[in-house]
């Protein structure tokens, strides 16, 4: 059966017919028949065609009056369908009022209003507004608005929406109602609406200019004490963004609700933004280490979006970029300003590189800027965000952090109040500092991921040193030819010593700085470096300066050499990541039966751990890289020899090094309170005694199992509770968790994915037998997420298993998912994104299964681009 979706195409773009000025919403609240009135002030854009009809868009509505200018509409007026309304005869200027009936609790896919565990919550990006009342749901129609809650007042006590609360009152009935007004234009999408039960955390700011601004994050009741970091998070985002950009808040009050229903992490409606409990909710004994930073990050993201996203929002979709890629760069930036710059590198690189990487180069590879979709959903994706944000990484590496800021301030003085493109921020960029850009448009048109092939000469006689660097970029779905992009390659040199060389170009008339960003804008390019008078090192892509591939031909005893000397932070980790997946590559390569890595390996590991750096960079370092960022790099692999290969090179690390790695654990493990701060301590702890969990000795088991007892912290709770599950089952351990925290969601989620990640054999028989344990739903995205995903995504051991019941499982889930979630099943349907990467068997298998789901009726238009694309 082949599947069809209608496609949009960016170059189809046509301005909307009618602008609205204003929006007075009134919900009268319940929870299978929500009453919905819309008046619209509209008037026709003159940019469109002259004597267009007024085409809106609706689904899963129910259409109770219609008036236009006061008047009733009859029948004859206008058309409905299942996916809109239009009025073939409109007036230049008018005034439209509708009615509608909704159903937010049968709403399981959780996009318009729904109601979960109670409270009515909203998701309207990127096209859930139409699911509320017939509207021009588009980004670039943007408009004020007026916004008015009735609701019981004991069931409901909290409403909330967009703005400022301008009034509220009493009614008859145990009904209550409050106004809410937003002073500021925006898109549909940016609409919230949250009415419930819940309590408070109040705290303010107070603005370089004076503004005090309320904070307030509502939650469920039994969570307060758990919104303490969140509330310190808006604090240092506002701050940072008050002195890094300038920017402040602009209304009276900043809202965040947290809610356990939620299909993406948060989202940034304009004054009260609505989050995944995952990105709020934690203190030590409920959250990692890891749970803390994503708030920190998360947080920010949102909060930063008031202006990069809502203040200058996107014309259309395709433009998406225009504010995820950006406002990811600038989360990043601010968690590296509060946290380990070179840290935060590492970990972003490392998710780019496992999961964006392989987006670029399977069926769902796209450009930062697409030029087609069928479904929005599903271009909510490591492209848009992740990449988008390395290109802007980018502008900023090029012109420095002076430069970068004169074009922010510039985008924001042109756009501030519009819906604009990717083209007008590379503008505001070029402009800003009298720099061709031109070329940098190539990133946003092209996709996949530029690979540069690099080789030198040293010249003794005449004391030069010259890299040749090579650009290409492999095919892509539409896109066979690919154009050089414009590439910012950071470089530095070591002499003998490790110590950073001068770095002088032939034709400069000094040397400038020790770290040099050669623009590579050519197919194929030389720079020569003048006065070497030995030949060094290289050190490539500092800072991982564009998101790109470098091969050079390093060997062994640089990438020692690398490891222990290189100034960049960055590059260090990366000669180690270098060294450890080349030699599985190797081992991978053998088909050994017994995989040993060499002398060389294990001796560059032990220099790390007596290191006097960041101990978090040394956890970094001392990690091999993950199974599935090996999967990518190995064609027609056999994941279950890979895992082999990679358990076997681990437990002959912790057999090696067991004196060092011991010594660490001890030294580490000294019983001292917790303290966020003593985050990278914790890190590098815990990786030595993930190493020494492989070790079969009577020692490490009562290492395990007293850290898992005595911790005063769910980091260290967690990762005894990880090894212990990998190695023995961890079944007394795993019962007395469950008990302890079931009524803690997040805390279980955790508890499903350890057991879903779990490499011991029986994987996929636990995770269906516990897709049948009370915490469990599956019309939860976080429960999917941590036990179906988990597996699929996470354990590649054993959802690749040769029988291919991982892969019937899958199936059988997205089925299932899509009845309920399309968005959700969507994302699973990932897991067979890379299904030609596998041996043929496997191939095979895959491909059955993806027929399988395509052979299903009435797939989800979510679900059925990508299976379309999986299997193209």
């Amino acid at each position: 059966m082949t599947l069809q979706s209608t496609q949009i195409n960016r170059l189809d773009y046509t301005a909307p017919a009618f602008l609205i000025d204003r929006v007075d919403l009134t919900f009268e609240l319940e929870e299978s028949q929500t009453r919905v009135q819309s008046r619209l002030v509209l008037k026709r854009n003159p940019e469109a065609v002259a004597g267009l009809p007024l085409s809106l868009v609706g689904e899963e509505l129910s259409l109770e009056s219609i008036k236009l200018d006061g008047a009733l509409l009859k029948t004859d007026a206008y058309s409905v369908s299942a996916t809109g309304l239009v009025i073939a005869t409109m007036p230049d200027e008018a005034i439209l009022e509708i009615v509608t009936i909704i159903n937010p609790l049968s709403n399981t896919s959780l996009n318009g209003l729904y109601v979960s565990s109670g409270n009515f919550v909203s998701q309207c990006e990127a096209e859930g507004f139409r699911k509320i009342t017939y509207y021009l749901d588009r980004p670039d129609v943007m408009a004020k608005f007026t916004t008015t809650i009735i609701a019981d007042k004991t069931r409901y006590p909290i409403l909330l929406s967009n703005g400022n609360r301008v009034d509220s009152g009493q009614l008859e009935k145990n009904r209550h109602w409050v106004k809410w007004v937003d002073p500021f234009k925006k898109p549909a999408y940016l609409f919230a609406l949250v009415a419930g039960k819940f309590v408070m955390l109040a705290d303010q700011h107070t603005t370089p200019s004076g503004r005090r601004v309320a904070l307030e994050i509502f939650v469920e009741p039994g969570n307060l004490d758990k919104c303490h970091h969140a509330m310190a998070a808006i604090k240092k985002a506002m701050r940072w963004d008050e002195e890094r950009f300038g920017l402040e808040y602009d209304l009276d009050t900043y809202m965040i609700v947290a809610t356990s229903d939620f299909n993406m992490g948060a989202m940034e409606n304009k004054g009260l933004n609505i989050f995944n409990t995952k990105y709020v909710l934690a203190k030590p004994e409920t959250a990692t280490d890891v749970d803390f930073d994503g708030i920190d990050a998360v947080v920010a993201h949102e909060y930063f979006h008031n202006w990069t996203g809502n203040r200058v929002t996107c014309r259309d979709w395709f433009q998406l970029s225009l504010k995820e890629g950006l406002t990811v760069y600038r989360d990043q930036e601010f968690s590296s300003d509060i946290g380990s710059r070179s840290v935060e590198r590492i970990n972003n690189v490392k998710a780019l590189r496992e999961m964006q990487f392989a987006e670029d180069a399977g069926p769902q590879a796209h450009s930062v800027r697409p030029e087609a979709y069928s479904e929005i959903n599903n271009f909510y994706t490591m492209t848009i965000y992740e990449k988008g944000s390395e290109v802007v990484r980018m502008y900023a590496t090029l012109l420095g952090r002076e430069g970068f800021r004169k074009g922010m301030d510039l985008y924001f003085k042109r756009h501030d109040g519009q819906a604009v493109t990717c083209d007008d921020f590379r503008a505001a960029m070029a402009d800003a500092n009298g720099v061709d850009f031109t070329q940098f448009e190539e990133w946003y048109k092209q996709a996949g991921t530029p690979a540069l092939a690099i080789s030198s000469h040293y010249d003794a006689a005449a004391q030069t040193y010259t890299l040749n660097v090579k650009q290409s970029c492999p095919a892509t779905p539409g896109q066979a030819e690919k154009r050089p992009f414009h590439i910012p390659l950071a470089v530095g040199l070591l002499n003998k010593q490790g110590k950073d060389l001068p770095l002088q170009l032939a034709g400069e008339a000094t040397a400038q700085g020790t770290t040099r960003v050669l623009a590579l804008t050519q197919a194929e390019q030389s720079f020569s470096f003048i006065n070497i008078t030995a030949e060094p090192t290289p050190s490539l892509l500092r800072d991982f300066s564009a998101p790109v591939k470098v091969s050079y031909a390093y060997t062994d005893e640089e990438l020692v050499f690398l490891m222990a000397n290189d100034s960049d932070a960055f590059n260090r980790w990366e000669a180690a990541n270098t060294f450890a997946t080349r030699l599985l590559i190797a081992l991978y390569a053998a088909g050994d039966e017994k995989p040993l890595a060499p002398a060389s390996f294990i001796n560059a590991l032990r220099k790390l751990t007596s290191e006097k750096i960041d101990a978090a960079l040394i956890a970094l370092m001392l990690e091999l890289p993950r199974e599935n960022y090996l999967i990518e790099l190995i064609d027609q692999v056999d994941p279950c020899h890979l895992h082999f290969v990679h358990r076997s090179v681990k437990a002959q690390i912790a057999r090696e090094l067991r004196p060092e790695l011991l010594a660490i654990y001890q030294k580490l493990n000294d019983g001292a309170i917790y303290h966020y701060e003593n985050a990278s301590k914790r890190s590098l702890k815990n990786i030595c005694l993930d190493y020494l969990a492989e070790l079969d000795e009577p020692l490490v088991s009562e290492m395990l199992s007293k850290q898992y007892r005595l911790s005063d912290n769910m980091t260290d709770r967690l990762a005894a509770l990880k090894a212990l599950v990998n190695r023995d089952g961890g079944d007394a351990q795993l019962a007395d968790f469950a008990v302890q925290w079931h009524d803690d969601a997040l805390v279980m989620d955790k508890w499903f994915a350890l057991q879903s990640t779990s490499r011991r054999p029986g994987a996929l028989s636990r995770v269906q037998a516990l897709m049948d344990h009370p915490a469990f739903s599956i019309k939860n995205p976080n429960k999917v997420r941590a036990l179906i995903m988990g597996f699929c995504l996470q354990n590649a051991q054993h959802f690749h298993a040769a029988d291919g019941y991982g892969y019937a499982f899958a199936a059988d889930r997205i089925i299932e998912l899509d009845k309920i979630n399309p968005q959700v099943a969507a994302r699973l349907a990932s897991s067979f994104n890379r299904w030609k990467k596998m041996e043929p068997q496997r191939q095979q298998m895959m491909q059955a299964e993806l027929q399988r789901i395509a052979q299903q009726d009435d797939l989800s238009s979510d679900l059925a681009e990508i299976v379309n694309k999986s299997l193209s």
